[in-house]
């Protein structure tokens, strides 16, 4: 199972630098391990404040219990406070690695809710779904797609993407047959020194 997991690490005052320095030295070299043991699949910066260091992670685990042993374990989980978010299985999903990373594009997650209009008969709704398949599908060969999740919550969803610059992304998502029944929340990321996907 593959889970999203917020980490936030707060260094107490009085750390030295060198101190830090260790830790995170630590840190990147037992990354590296989970990695190559297939258990981090990705690691990413979201935008952040002056101060703030926040990371997240794309793990594999076999439930809570088993990603709870895996991050406890991380030589900064004795500075940081971990949020996991359990990612499902979406049907339109392209699957890891089917989608190779191009150098130069940038990351964005996007949270969508989809929220059907009352009164929408089971065939229009059918015929969304249908379309939004072929779409996704399209975006996936053309490269801009690279994965997809269900969320906790009826009709949350997460998208994993890679575009040129943000009106990409926006014409990629505006061009969802579900687009008008979609609130999508979008976040940029930017590549942790540790992802996996660097190496």
């Amino acid at each position: 199972m593959e889970y999203l997991v917020t980490m936030t690490t707060h260094v107490p005052e009085g750390v030295s630098e060198q101190q830090v320095a260790d830790v995170r030295a630590r840190e990147a070299a037992h990354t590296r391990e989970l990695a190559d043991a297939g258990r981090v699949r990705r690691l990413w910066r979201p935008p952040l404040r002056p101060g703030e260091w926040r990371t997240l992670g794309l793990f594999v685990a076999a439930d809570a219990d088993d990603l709870e042993e895996v991050l406890a374990a991380m030589p900064l989980r004795v500075w940081r406070t971990d949020e996991p978010t359990p990612l499902t299985p979406h049907p339109n999903d392209p699957g890891p690695g089917t989608v190779p990373l191009v150098t130069g594009r940038a990351e964005f997650l996007t949270t969508f809710l989809v929220a059907v209009p009352p009164g929408t008969s089971a065939a229009t709704i059918g015929e969304a779904e249908a379309g939004e398949a072929r779409r996704t599908r399209e975006l996936a060969a053309q490269g801009d797609l690279l994965r997809l999740w269900k969320l906790p919550g009826e009709g949350r969803n997460l998208g994993h993407w890679q575009a040129d610059d943000d009106r990409h992304l926006a014409e990629s998502l505006g061009s969802l047959p579900m687009a008008d029944w979609l609130t999508v929340e979008t976040l940029p990321l930017s590549r942790h020194p540790s992802d996996p996907a660097a190496a």
